[in-house]
């Protein structure tokens, strides 16, 4: 398949070459997917998608442009290319943009070490639907589950090639399978919903469709009876299930972008404590059959793995060429794309160092207190750090937990909030980011 690619984007570069472009690269992209919905034990819904689709991003001089199609005709190549360069050469110069030096490119890189596409056989559609209903059917047989909003399963592979006029030749491919249901308890104003679902990049890794339903219907009933939990300043553990949305935060406030604009909460904060000592943020694009994985960056720099935060201490920016040129620093290997944009940066693979205790003994230690496995909203100042969130959860009192608990907002401020987290040990090492439970001390809840 990437042969094919690498053809494309041979032919894309040339008729950059030809619309008169002085430098450009493009992204060539090949996918199938398949999805499958289920309700009421019935076939509810069916798709599937297959397409090619290329990008290309030219450069005339400091201006750049990017333009993108989904038919690969020569025909149409020659007029994407001649329309991207009419383009650039009428937007404004921005001199920190182009591309690497040939010494910055990636030279060598392993991607049969990363397994991150299933050379076994695709589930049929058919295989897709049976799992579904397992999923859906296990949940409905959970005592306490009215009815299942639906279920569903899907397949989808993705090819990519990256070619740029400077000599770069790269490209790869990746796969996803996924298993989901939505369960109900309750009837009328009294309902109560929760979820469950998995994806791996190997179907043999996929669990068993069965098991999912059956904790979706488990958790819709334990949310059932769900009362408003009361006003005040408590303890908070985010469940490990929403756990890494805390840290996402953190991520976003050092991302090169936020900082060449200021817009960050942390963008004085570097060489500074920004997590509790003893706690450090990995990223690690190498780890195999994990879906934020890849054997180079958008601009087709080497990846590695390196400490954003370091024993509490935040070590540096999320940068690709430009943000770095920007803030007169090397890029991080952090450039990221689609077909229809130039880079920007972002991370992948995270993992937050997981801590001694149980996500029980957690909920013993805070006493009384807010466990939350569920968020609505956001209202989050990324200059200030103030946080406010819609959650739901269950209550604690005296280190145990007492029911159900919904229609409440969390507030407090991400800078204090991320240096008074203590992590768990139930981080799940399949996801992208491992990221356990965190206990947070002192949030104001807005309940009864």
């Amino acid at each position: 398949m990437t042969g094919r690619l690498s053809d494309l984007a041979e032919q894309v570069l040339e008729a950059a070459k030809r619309a008169g472009a002085d430098a450009a690269d493009t992204l060539v992209m090949d996918g199938t997917s398949i999805s499958i919905e289920v309700r009421a034990g019935a076939l509810e819904h069916a798709e599937r998608s297959e397409g090619v689709d290329l990008g290309l991003r030219v450069l005339c001089g400091a201006r750049q442009a990017c333009v993108s199609i989904s038919d690969d005709s020569a025909t149409s190549i020659a007029t994407m290319a001649e329309r991207a360069v009419a383009m650039a050469r009428e937007a404004p110069e921005d001199p920190t943009c182009g591309l690497a030096t040939p010494d910055q490119l990636a030279q060598n890189w392993d991607v049969a070490a990363l397994d991150l596409y299933d050379d076994s056989s695709a589930p049929s559609p058919a295989d897709l639907e049976r799992m579904a209903l397992e999923a859906e059917a296990a949940a409905l047989a959970v005592d306490g589950v009215t009815q299942a909003q639906g279920a569903g399963s899907g397949y989808s592979e993705t090819s990519l090639f990256l070619a740029t006029s400077n000599g770069f030749r790269g490209g790869y491919r990746r796969g996803s399978y996924s298993t989901s249901c939505v369960a109900i308890s309750g009837e009328g104003q009294k309902m109560e919903r929760d979820y469950h679902g998995e994806a791996r990049s190997h179907y043999a890794d996929l669990p068993d469709a069965r098991s999912i339903g059956q904790l979706a219907g488990e958790r819709a009933v334990a949310r059932s009876g769900a009362t408003r939990p009361p006003t005040g300043a408590y303890p908070v553990l985010f469940d490990e299930r929403i756990a890494a949305s805390l840290i996402g935060h953190l991520v976003g406030a050092i991302n090169g972008t936020a900082i060449v604009r200021g817009a960050s909460f942390l963008k004085d904060a570097l060489g500074q404590q920004v997590l509790p000592k003893g706690l450090s943020l990995i990223e690690n694009p190498h780890r195999p059959r994990v879906a934020g994985s890849r054997p180079f960056d958008g601009e087709g720099l080497p990846v590695n793995q390196r400490a954003l935060v370091e024993d509490g201490v935040l070590t540096g920016w999320t940068l690709d060429l430009a943000t770095g040129r920007k803030l007169g620093m090397d890029s991080t290997g952090n450039a990221s794309r689609g077909v229809s944009a130039p880079p920007s940066p972002s991370v992948g693979n995270l993992a937050l160092t997981q801590g001694d205790a149980s996500r029980d003994d957690l909920i013993a230690q805070m006493g009384t207190g807010l466990v939350i496995t569920s968020m609505i909203g956001s209202t989050i100042n990324p200059n200030t750090g103030d946080y406010s969130r819609g959650a739901s959860g269950f209550w604690v009192e005296n280190g145990v937990i007492t029911g159900p608990v919904n229609e409440c907002t969390v507030a407090g401020n991400l800078r204090d909030m991320l240096m008074n987290i203590t992590p768990a040990n139930d981080g799940r090492a399949h996801l992208s980011r491992v990221v356990p439970s965190l206990l947070v001390e002192g949030l104001t809840i807005a309940g009864a």
